[in-house]
Parts: structure tokens; C-alpha cells; sequence
């Protein structure tokens, strides 16, 4: 059984109250319920995670290089900030997806940069919500070779 994490960064435990025109109305929970669903029929074993801190996300990074067989990551405002995250995937020797709801690269400037692009196995972005059940599905395909 391959086990999977997500990871989420920071406000997106608002998902369904902020930006509704960028992101919806489907919240966090509902993302997570629709991502156990997915991996329960496709034999995943999955785990979720979303802090708002930096150091929290890191330490998750740092223990999936022991503890899973791949690892899906919105990083949400990190993306594009954080080194401490680039220099923890950068250990990692599982596969990494970057996932973003929206197209990163259809908004301010400043967010067509990531840290973590160069790092990441994939990116999915600008797919909406349904991002989350395609990287589980590009992940579950990619442990497959």
C-alpha cells in the first residue's frame, strides 16, 4: 500500500470563506473527505496535514522521508517565501507534487516565482480544488513505473 501525505500551507484551513471567486466555496474539510474517499478505492494510504506555521510544515517534510512513499504539497504563500521548505523537500528521495488551486502564474508577479518548482516530481496548478484528487492520481500512476 502506498503511503501518500498532503500537506497544506498557510490559510488554506479557510478554503471556503476566503477569495470565493479564486477558490471556492469548498472548504478545507470537504478537500480531505474527497481525498480519503479517493485514496480508500485506490488502496492509499493516506495522511493530511495543514499548519499556518513554517517550522510545522518542515518538520512534516522531514519526517515523510522515512514515513511515506510520496508527497503532495500546496504550500500556499510559502511557495513562493520559503527556503526552509525548499531546503527540507531538497533531502527528500520521494516523489513531490506542487499543488495550486489557481494558476500561479495567471496572478501578481510576485507569485510566479516557487522555491519549490525545481524540486517537485510535477505541478499541477489552476484546476481548482479537483488539483487534489489529480496529484493523488499522478502520484498513485508515478509509484506505479
Amino acid at each position: 500500500m502506498n503511503k501518500i501525505i498532503i500537506l497544506n500551507g498557510p490559510n488554506l484551513n479557510l478554503l471556503g470563506e476566503r477569495e470565493k471567486e479564486k477558490y471556492g466555496s469548498i472548504t478545507l474539510k470537504d478537500i480531505e473527505n474527497n481525498c480519503k474517499e479517493f485514496a480508500k478505492k485506490n488502496n492509499i494510504d493516506l495522511s493530511l496535514f495543514q499548519s499556518n506555521i513554517e517550522g510545522e510544515l518542515v518538520e512534516e517534510i522531514q519526517k515523510a522521508r522515512k514515513e511515506q512513499h510520496g508527497l503532495i504539497i500546496n504550500a500556499g504563500a510559502y511557495t513562493h517565501t520559503s527556503v526552509a521548505i525548499h531546503d527540507a523537500l531538497k533531502v527528500l528521495k520521494i516523489p513531490v507534487v506542487e499543488l495550486h488551486i489557481t494558476n500561479i502564474y495567471n496572478r501578481e508577479e510576485f507569485r510566479h516565482k516557487s522555491l519549490i518548482s525545481q524540486l517537485a516530481t510535477g505541478i499541477l496548478c489552476g484546476f481548482g480544488t479537483e488539483g487534489y484528487i489529480m496529484a493523488l492520481q499522478a502520484m498513485k500512476n508515478y509509484l506505479k513505473k
